[in-house]
């Protein structure tokens, strides 16, 4: 047998990858984040599967499902939001599943950050503006960061960020983000991304906390910050397409004669 850390994506059940879709059809064991996984993900499941939701449980009764499963040589579709190696929490399941000699396998899905890009309409890294990207997160009541991935830090490059588990810490994150970024820097918080109520709010960073509040939005949102979120029209083309700069699938253009 096998467990399978499928990632789920971010909602919509159309971003399921053909092999994570078929994974979860055929496994008779499913285990998944209910919180965070849509029932119409859970519904690929054979009409006879053992489906459990996780939420509720902790890392040992999640870890016995398995070992029960493993008893019997069945299949598992460990079923994860997202993709499972950012903020998964599968390191640890992982650990145990080597002590117990089960293995395992890792179907990536795609991630919030780059479905909130899709629904935004835009790009991330714009040319001489921002080519980098930090995922991070805020602490809150999560497990603490570690010291040298404090907010601020990440702020100095002056890349665009994605923090996860954030939108209770707006306050928080203005602060540490002004003296770099600036108050009217562009902040985008996207709530239940690929959801069928999911939410786009536009903003800066001294206006988007008070937007947030009205919204009563207080959980499942992603924060993205940067000024390559403003109105990406003052920016030179990048040099991939540049005629003037060949490159081997692409030779120099020729100059017409006269």
């Amino acid at each position: 047998m096998t467990v399978y850390f499928i990632g789920a994506g971010p909602g919509d059940p159309e971003l399921l990858t053909l092999k994570a879709a078929r994974l979860i059809e055929a496994c008779p064991v499913c285990l998944y984040a209910g919180s965070l996984v849509p029932e119409a993900v859970i519904a690929r499941a054979p009409g006879d599967a053992l489906v459990r939701d996780t939420a509720p449980m902790t890392l040992d009764q999640t870890h016995a499902e398995i070992a029960a499963a493993h008893a019997k040589g069945q299949d598992v579709a460990r079923v994860h939001s997202g993709d499972p190696s950012l903020y998964g929490a599968i390191a640890e399941q992982i650990r145990r599943l080597k002590a117990d000699d089960i293995p395992y396998e890792i179907v990536p899905g795609v991630p919030a950050y780059a479905a909130a890009a899709a629904v935004l309409g835009q790009e991330l890294t714009v040319p001489e503006v921002a080519q980098s990207i930090v995922l991070t997160r805020m602490s809150m009541k999560s497990t603490s960061m570690p010291e040298g991935e404090r907010l601020e830090v990440f702020a100095r490059s002056g890349a665009t960020l994605a923090i996860h588990l954030g939108v209770r810490a707006l306050r928080e994150i203005e602060r540490q983000l002004v003296p770099y970024y600036g108050a009217d820097c562009p902040v985008a918080v996207v709530y239940r991304v690929g959801w069928p109520d999911q939410m786009i709010l536009r903003g800066t960073l001294s206006d988007i906390r008070e937007a947030v509040r009205a919204a009563k939005i207080t959980r499942t949102a992603l924060i993205l910050v940067g000024p390559a979120l403003s109105n990406q029209n003052g920016f030179p083309d990048s040099a991939l397409y540049d005629a003037a700069k060949p490159h081997v699938l692409r030779p120099r253009a020729s100059t017409p004669k006269a």
